[in-house]
């Protein structure tokens, strides 16, 4: 690949949002976007049933693609469950039936639609499922249209991968050993490349917007993911200083390394349990080097959310028994945490005006009982082969809290009954993320026998900003002086109650929160598996 650092002027850019840390110099190998502009030709009268004909058997060739990758990628499991959907169906073959449309509009305006709901979420780790749905659009029309896009296993020297965004079914055939950064116009720090990018230690940068058009393929680029500073054809004093970088942190990642041997324990002699926050077993098993302490917090809702029905107790008492087996120590189960920002493609939420405080979470769980009851249950069984803690999101009062531990006790009656083993004295503790649950932290104390703060709502609510609005995101600041005094209080009730008090939003994975939070007497740091390493670092001092 040939290197254009002399043909160009040097350009220097800033990022904001570093998916994973690191320093990378490398040629600029450009990921073009293939053109999907659906052909808009017409469907004759009575063709509708060719359209449709050609609609599922370009699906089931992309279903037996997918069924091939998902033996050694769950990821691909979950696009299996998004290509059969109903609603993607029903959408393309009444747009085909209704809206007189070929089947490549079909497909593209269907999964615009369904894009656009998940990319309109609040919640980030949501939003960025948006990509999962537009991937599975991608693979329709590519088999629609006959056409080939870039293959990224073919790279076979070192480059640094620059895209507007990257899929999953881009990057699944990718060798790491040859990509030595990442960077997107798109995408966030929970995208499904971020987390690759983690689990391989490849420094990434998302959300670079307009990087495309300030360089050519070959650009020598030097990067910094920790700081976000991006030079493309640096001058020959910029690029030594970055080589020198370079090798800094190389050798400061293999003194890191050395510090997953130690238990994380503070000056002070306390131990800190680190854990991972996960939505799929997956997840657990890329950070079992990192010795983790356990899981802080296991998001059950992508098991609602990537399905075409409601998970039945067998389906999910699977999957928390294969966590619980890998990470006995502690897996932390959330019950399911839906609504709000987060739809079901099989079951229809009525409309609120302000869904982020509406219907959602635990509410959920206590007005459908059944649904809750098959959660437990689940849960309860898998407790039987590890360290399984039941938490409960979005409380608000005590009556509540007590509500849902009846529903426990009266799933684990059901199972002594048909002769079902489980852990009798699972803890049952509770998500602090709302202001209710600061001001009457003292009383929960009393009821839950451990609390995680959720920062990510938790400074939403207290600041009142959404945290997803671009004008006021300057705004959403977890290190503001109320939210700090919230988590103080937090921490304060609990340890007079003698309840262990943990942290699972974005700010326990941030190092530079870590001597506030110590200080405050934070007992459980839980964070993306990428960050645990320079987290225990910062503990141990």
């Amino acid at each position: 690949m040939a290197d254009m650092v002399d043909m160009v002027d040097m350009v220097e850019m800033k990022a904001v949002k570093t998916a994973s840390r690191g320093i990378a110099i490398a040629p600029a190998y450009i990921y073009r976007e293939i053109d999907l502009t659906p052909d808009n030709y017409p469907v004759a009268e009575g063709a509708a049933l060719q359209e449709e004909a050609q609609f599922q058997e370009v699906k089931q060739a992309v279903l037996a693609e997918l069924e091939q990758l998902s033996q050694d990628n769950p990821i691909f499991a979950a696009h299996m469950a998004i290509a059969d959907d109903y609603t993607l169906q029903e959408g393309v073959i009444g747009r085909i039936k209704s809206g007189k449309k070929n089947v490549q509009q079909a497909i593209f305006e269907t999964v615009e639609e369904v894009a656009e709901i998940f990319g309109q979420m609040e919640d980030e780790y949501m939003r960025e499922r948006k990509a999962d749905v537009l991937d599975i659009g991608k693979r329709l029309l590519i088999k629609c249209k006959k056409i080939s896009v870039q293959d990224l296993a073919a790279i076979s020297e070192p480059v640094i991968i620059v895209a507007r965004d990257l899929f999953p079914s881009d990057t699944v055939k990718m060798n790491p050993e040859f990509v030595k950064g990442i960077i997107t116009e798109e995408g966030g720090v929970t995208s499904h490349v971020s987390i690759m990018a983690k689990n391989y230690g490849i420094p990434a940068l998302t959300g670079v917007s307009g990087i495309l058009s300030k360089l050519e393929d070959g650009n020598t680029i030097c990067m910094d993911a920790g700081s976000g500073d991006i030079v493309i054809a640096p001058k020959q004093g910029v690029l030594e200083g970055y080589q020198k970088r370079l090798q800094a942190d190389l050798k400061e990642q293999e003194e890191i390394k050395k510090y997953r041997s130690m238990e994380a324990v503070t000056p002070a002699g306390k131990r800190i349990s680190l854990c991972i926050n996960v939505g799929n077993t997956e997840e657990i098993k890329l950070a079992l080097d990192k010795n983790i302490d356990g899981v802080g917090l296991f998001r059950t809702e992508f098991l609602y959310m990537e399905n075409t029905h409601f998970p039945t107790e067998e389906e999910q008492f699977a999957v928390y028994k294969e966590a619980a087996s890998l990470c006995p120590k502690e897996v932390t189960i959330r019950t399911l945490d839906i609504g709000g920002d987060k739809s079901l493609p099989y079951y229809e939420f009525e409309p609120e005006e302000n869904p982020f405080l509406g219907w959602r979470a635990i509410r959920i769980s206590l007005d459908m009982p059944d649904l809750f009851r098959t959660q437990l249950r689940a849960i309860l069984r898998a407790s039987a082969f590890g360290h399984i803690r039941i938490m409960f999101p979005m409380m608000i009062s005590v009556e509540e809290l007590q509500k849902a531990k009846e529903m426990v006790e009266k799933c684990k009656e059901e199972l002594r009954q048909e002769g079902i083993a489980f852990d009798d004295g699972v803890e049952t503790g509770m998500m602090m993320e709302t202001p209710a649950s600061v001001l009457l932290a003292e009383e929960f104390a009393k009821e839950a026998d451990f609390f995680s703060i959720g920062t990510n709502d938790l400074t939403q609510y207290i600041l009142a900003v959404d945290r997803g609005n671009k004008k006021i995101a300057s705004r959403y600041d977890s290190f503001h002086p109320a939210v700090i005094k919230a988590v103080a209080s937090i921490i304060e009730a609990g340890h007079k109650h003698n309840r262990k008090v943990g942290m699972c939003g974005e700010l326990a994975g941030d190092v530079h929160a870590v001597p506030k939070l110590l200080a405050l007497g934070l007992d459980e740091f839980s964070m993306s598996a990428g960050n645990v390493d320079y987290v225990r670092k910062a503990i141990i001092g």
